[in-house]
């Protein structure tokens, strides 16, 4: 089972989790709970996965123990909850203590895998109906990015060096076959470079600095490198390493938005920043880095997506990852991508899929997470909290294993110059 402590949801601090700490009630959650329980039961008669009901009774069809299991405690609160919000309401219930399972990261892959089938065809108008869309106030315009950057990136830099590696790397490492974490996060990182052709004299624009290990690897290969957040607290850390490195005279971090970017780069570098631009803003992230880019240089990003027919089917979905961790994100598809650079007079001359890589460093996130459970309570982060990031790593983890996300990194070309 999860080794995150099981808070119920009595316990659960009603003033900063209000929506974990009340089970919806009422007439019409009666309702939505009748059809959220056969929604339930026949999503779970379809997969490969076991639910162990408080009584001892097991729902499922594969009995056999290998199958990932949901231990459900609470099975009329989390039937109101899926009811009422969903998606949105199966997470919270994780968060309110009323189910576990001893491989979370498994049963969500098992559930993403066949996520367009799970929903029987006579209440597949019911899901249309509890779907909530987005908030307009989340939209990743230039006056809202940084207040969305800040809720996330801004929570603690001692909380994110809990499960982070020494480098502060928070995007997917590259693994080879054995690579411990730190290993394979400066492989990511040196591959980036290279397809970017920095080196010695290279004038280098960052798009998100994270924690600032790519601008101190870029600055020891000799390139003078301009990088930019949105995140106060990164930016801090960053200029901070760079400084005690002895390298803060070759790279800095600036509070900028992409948007107001000028000058111009040799190459331009960003990691898994485009999934904050959002969809709509796709066109104007690739402008950017064109006006900035000479004529033949490079740009080496790396990218979340999503297969298109499902980025369309949700792209106007507010989502629990939405809600607790990314406010105002959106992961594009490899055709939106491509069709938003070649506007902008970029074309893709190198693509690297690496999802496997993904799904491997979550993993390792998420057990130094756990691991760190004493540590996350000193720096005042509560169980609710504890319990959403373990879902947070975990869901993301699992997605990446069924193939319904992926990661690419991928090269671009200005046209105009040879590459």
């Amino acid at each position: 089972m999860s080794t995150a402590l099981n808070p119920p949801s009595s316990l659960v601090d009603p003033v900063r989790w209000p929506d974990v700490a009340r089970i919806p009630r009422g007439v019409r959650a009666d309702v939505a709970t009748v059809v959220a329980e056969r929604i339930f039961r026949h999503a779970v008669s379809r997969l490969g996965i076991r639910v162990m009901m408080p009584d001892g009774t097991v729902l499922g069809g594969d009995r056999s123990g290998a199958a990932p299991t949901m231990y459900v405690h609470e099975p009329s609160a989390l039937a109101r909850r899926i009811g009422s919000g969903g998606l949105i309401g199966f997470g919270e219930s994780y968060l309110a203590g009323e189910w576990d399972s001893d491989d979370l990261a498994g049963l969500i892959a098992q559930f993403a895998s066949s996520v367009e089938q799970l929903v029987p065809a006579p209440l597949r108008a019911f899901r249309t109906a509890v779907l909530k869309r987005q908030p307009a106030g989340d939209r990743p315009v230039p006056e809202q990015s940084r207040t969305n950057v800040e809720r996330h990136y801004d929570l603690s830099n001692e909380m994110f060096a809990t499960f982070l590696d020494e480098t502060m790397t928070y995007s997917s490492a590259l693994f080879d076959t054995s690579d411990h974490l730190t290993t394979a996060q400066r492989r990511k990182i040196d591959r980036l470079l290279d397809q970017a052709g920095v080196g010695t004299g290279s004038r280098l624009l960052e798009i998100g600095s994270g924690w600032g290990g790519l601008a101190l690897r870029a600055a020891q290969r000799g390139a003078i490198v301009d990088s930019i957040t949105l995140s106060t607290e990164q930016q801090r850390w960053a200029n901070d390493l760079l400084e005690r490195t002895g390298l803060g005279d070759r790279a800095h971090v600036s509070l900028s938005d992409y948007r107001d970017v000028t000058g111009t780069f040799d190459a331009v570098v960003s990691v898994e920043m485009i999934e904050a631009v959002g969809l709509d803003f796709l066109d104007s992230y690739f402008d950017r880095i064109a006006a900035v880019l000479r004529p033949g240089g490079r740009a080496a990003v790396q990218a979340i997506v999503m297969p298109h027919h499902r980025v369309l089917q949700t792209r106007n979905t507010y989502t629990w990852i939405h809600k607790y961790i990314f406010p105002g994100g959106a992961l594009p598809s490899m055709e939106l991508i491509e069709a938003s650079a070649g506007r902008a007079g970029l074309r893709i001359v190198d693509d690297l899929a690496m999802g496997d890589s993904y799904a491997r460093t979550l993993d390792l996130w998420a057990q130094r997470f756990d691991a760190r459970a004493d540590e996350l309570a000193e720096l005042g982060f509560d169980n609710t909290f504890r319990r959403m990031w373990d879902f947070y790593l975990r869901y993301s983890e699992g997605g990446f294993r069924a193939g319904y996300l992926d990661v690419h990194q991928l090269t671009f070309v200005r046209e105009g110059g040879e590459a």
